[in-house]
């Protein structure tokens, strides 16, 4: 049987173990700080210089969700409209519309709270639209058909 040890004292086994424990993680910091830091010429992008490699990578994502951002909005005009009619309901935005949408976009994916209020705001707007269905139905027609003119190449 083994004696039992004085308050603030250890036995031979707990002892053991607690060596035991610190020396393995003394091995596992040592290797966690002998772990060499990539060099720059590792890492590999179009240039060598890091900041351009970022600016390339912004403009690529930017563009891109640009690209797709204008393919959903065709594909959702595309449903009640022609794709002729779409694009030129698209490009008959004015800059004062676009800013707006890209600044209650932007409210909404930076926070929360955010998130909450447009999509709130964005659910009321339907439900009010959807007890006016008929008179927002012409409304929104007559205000596409005047995008679409203004878009129209001429």
């Amino acid at each position: 049987m083994v004696k039992q040890a004085k308050s603030g004292a250890t036995t031979g086994k707990a002892a053991a173990l607690r060596d035991r424990a610190r020396s393995g993680a003394s091995a596992i910091a040592g290797k966690i700080r002998r772990k060499p830091r990539p060099d720059v010429a590792e890492l590999r992008g179009p240039s060598p210089d890091p900041h351009t490699n970022l600016m390339i990578t912004e403009v690529a994502l930017i563009g891109g969700s640009m690209l797709v951002k204008q393919a959903v909005e065709r594909a959702l005009l595309g449903k009640n409209y022609s794709p002729r009619k779409a694009k030129a309901i698209l490009k008959g935005r004015s800059l004062k519309e676009t800013m707006l949408h890209g600044a209650v976009a932007k409210v909404a994916t930076s926070s929360i709270p955010g998130a909450i209020l447009v999509g709130g705001g964005l659910i009321a707007k339907t439900l009010y639209d959807r007890t006016n269905a008929r008179s927002a139905r012409r409304k929104g027609a007559a205000e596409l058909q005047v995008m679409a003119e203004d878009g129209k190449p001429g």
